[in-house]
Parts: C-alpha cells; sequence; structure tokens
C-alpha cells in the first residue's frame, strides 16, 4: 500500500510510545482519601475491599506509608460517633473533635504532608444530609453556610491546608473564603467540590461514614440528596456551578464522580485555567476491586488505564482509593 502517514510508526517499540505520549500519572497526582475514628481498632470496611478505617494511634502508619510512596496530598473523612451527632450538626466546629486532632497529629509527625478535610454536615449530622434539614423536610442553604464556616475556621486553625466544601450549598465558597480571610487563614485553599453530582456511585462512601440520609426521626427527611447535589443528567450547569466557585474564590474545581463523568472534566478544563480535581469514588473502586477478586480482570492494568484517562480529559488531580496502590506499580513496587 502506498500511505503517506503510518501512525504505527510510533508505537513500534515501547521507547517509541513513551516519547510520544501525550499524558502521564506520577503519585504527585493522587490524593488519598483515609477514613479515621474514634475506636481502639483498625477496622475493615467491606464494601470497600482493602480501605479502612483508622483510628487516631494507627492514622500515622498509613500517613506515612503514603508519603513514602510519593503521595503528598491525604483527604480526611470521620466516622463520628452517634453520640455526638445532632441535628445542626455542631460537632463539625468542636476544636476537640476527631478531625481538628488528626490534623494536628499528621502536621506535628510529617508537616510536609498537604492536609485535605471535608467540609459537611453529612458525618455529624443526625438526619444524614450534608446541610441543616428544617421542620418540614427542606435542606437550609444559608443556615447551614453558618455551620460550615465555623467548621472551615476550626480546621484552618488546626493547620489544613485544603478546604475542602462538598455539601454544595449555594453561595458557600465566597462564605467560606471570607470566613478564612477575616480569621487570618489567607493561605488556606478551597478545593471545592463544583461539581457533585446525586450519584448512585457513593454507596460505600457513606458505609463507611455511616452518613446516609435517615427517614426513621419525627420529621420528613429527605430520601437522597438531589435538591442540592446535581441532576446526572445536566452538563451545562456544570459550568455554571464552577463559574460561580472560582469567582467566589475557589482555587481547585473538583468533578464527582470522576469515571462516569469524564465529559463534564473535559468541559471544565475548556472552561477555566484553574487547577482541576477528579473523585474516583467509593462505587468505582468497589466495582474494580470486586472483578478483580473474581479474577474478571487485571487490577494493576484497569486501575493505572483508569486513573491515566483521569489525566487525559484534563484533571490535574485524583483523589482515590487506589492512591497507596497506583503509586506503588508506578515506582515498580509491589504494594
Amino acid at each position: 500500500m502506498e500511505l503517506t502517514y503510518r501512525p504505527r510508526r510510533l508505537r513500534r517499540s515501547p521507547a517509541l510510545r513513551a516519547m510520544v505520549r501525550e499524558h502521564s500519572l506520577c503519585a504527585n497526582d493522587f490524593i488519598y482519601p483515609l477514613f479515621v475514628h474514634e475506636g481502639s481498632d483498625v477496622e475493615e470496611i467491606a464494601s470497600m475491599p482493602g480501605i479502612k478505617r483508622w483510628t487516631l494511634d494507627t492514622l500515622m502508619g498509613e500517613v506515612n506509608r503514603a508519603w513514602g510512596l510519593g503521595i503528598r496530598c491525604i483527604v480526611l473523612f470521620p466516622k463520628v460517633d452517634e453520640g455526638l451527632k445532632s441535628e445542626d450538626g455542631a460537632e463539625c466546629f468542636n476544636e476537640k473533635g476527631l478531625i481538628p486532632r488528626a490534623i494536628r497529629m499528621i502536621k506535628s509527625d510529617l508537616p510536609e504532608m498537604t492536609v485535605m478535610t471535608d467540609v459537611a454536615l453529612d458525618p455529624y449530622s443526625s438526619d444524614g444530609h450534608d446541610g441543616i434539614v428544617s421542620s418540614d423536610g427542606v435542606v437550609l442553604n444559608d443556615e447551614t453556610i453558618e455551620q460550615l464556616c465555623k467548621q472551615a475556621v476550626v480546621q484552618a486553625q488546626a493547620g489544613a491546608d485544603l478546604i475542602g466544601p462538598s455539601d454544595m450549598m449555594d453561595g458557600r465558597v465566597g462564605a467560606l473564603r471570607e470566613a478564612l480571610d477575616d480569621e487570618g487563614y489567607e493561605h488556606v485553599g478551597i478545593i471545592s467540590y463544583s461539581a457533585k453530582y446525586a450519584s448512585a456511585y457513593y454507596g460505600p462512601f457513606r458505609d463507611a461514614l455511616d452518613s446516609a440520609p435517615r427517614m426513621d426521626g419525627g420529621k420528613p427527611i429527605p430520601k437522597d440528596k438531589s435538591t442540592y447535589q446535581m441532576d446526572p443528567g445536566n452538563a451545562r450547569e456544570a459550568i455554571t456551578e464552577a463559574q460561580l466557585d472560582e469567582q467566589e474564590g475557589a482555587d481547585i474545581l473538583m468533578v464527582k464522580p470522576g469515571l462516569a463523568y469524564l465529559d463534564i472534566i473535559y468541559r471544565l478544563r475548556q472552561d477555566s485555567e484553574l487547577p482541576i480535581a477528579a473523585y474516583n469514588v467509593s462505587g468505582e473502586f468497589a466495582m474494580v476491586k470486586s472483578a478483580a477478586e473474581r479474577g474478571w480482570i487485571d487490577e494493576k492494568s484497569v486501575v493505572l488505564e483508569t486513573l491515566l484517562c483521569f489525566k487525559r480529559a484534563g484533571a490535574d488531580l485524583i483523589l482515590t482509593y487506589h492512591a497507596c496502590d497506583a503509586a506503588a506499580w508506578l515506582g515498580g513496587e509491589t504494594p
């Protein structure tokens, strides 16, 4: 055949393929989510094989392991004791609470590690929602933001580097930026869950935190989070949400979930110059782990391909439960 251009010429060897590869992965791309609880024992999370709820006594061992693999950012999520939960989620801004103590410990033992936190009420709410639920079953926007601002300031005081509002209340990024600045925390960044969808992929995460909506109380509780998280059928709305967060002072924009929303990551990448993060969520993780355990897929190959696809779509950062395994594989180590 008389072909002027043959694309396969640049695929002939590993060296050639590496030379022209458009996107690549490294451990610096990953943000590692860690679950922590007040108990005395490390707990397995059945729906997330290999992922654990760490105690304060054991947390640093995992943080140091991640650091040794080249991971430079972790994000903390608490499983809060039932007795500390309330309708207004006030435990979220307890200076002596679980997350502030965990932050201080990490920053004392490994100050170089970047610590990201979650800002939302659902782990602390007796109703299981990201915001305060009114007596007639409405998730209140402005009243919730007042609590979130207190939470963010307490986390910043403890030493958090990045505040991650995952609540999807309107106007919360601007309010958080103002609250942090007023308290002298201009240096603390906001990594905003800008396009967080009302997704079915979050199930294992809610198992890990016991944070699903509860409809067994004495007032009507919304059965899901669709009045504040985004409709999975919408794409243009994600641009609106991201633009508002950018205008209000977000430093990094996030899309959640990640794998089923690669088109949203791409749209945000085309519209914004800010760093984009993707959350490779618990349901995505659990599906890969379950298939790998059954021998249906090669876990290493599928994980690294999936994470690379986030980068190709336009993500700069990836929150993933695969972080330590992926970092080890990229470094030629055995997880």
